[in-house]
């Protein structure tokens, strides 16, 4: 997922998506556990979508809180 992709989702948007990237990544991680998974830099892919969207939802916050202030 680009940082384009990510600025275009709302936030209700990007909560319900680090939810599903990370069962996401908790089924790649069990499924990698239990034999070994044909690509497993998928995993590391999987992390940084996971940071990118985290990343974009502090964002926001800080910058609501700052305009409330």
């Amino acid at each position: 997922m680009k940082n384009s992709e990510i600025l275009e989702l709302s936030t209700e948007e990007l909560v319900a998506r680090v939810g599903e990237e990370r069962t996401n990544l908790t089924k790649l991680k069990f499924a990698h556990a239990v034999s070994a998974i044909e690509n497993p830099t998928r995993i590391t892919k999987v992390r940084k979508d996971i940071a990118r969207l985290t990343t974009e939802l502090t964002k926001r916050k800080a910058a609501s809180t700052s305009e409330n202030n």
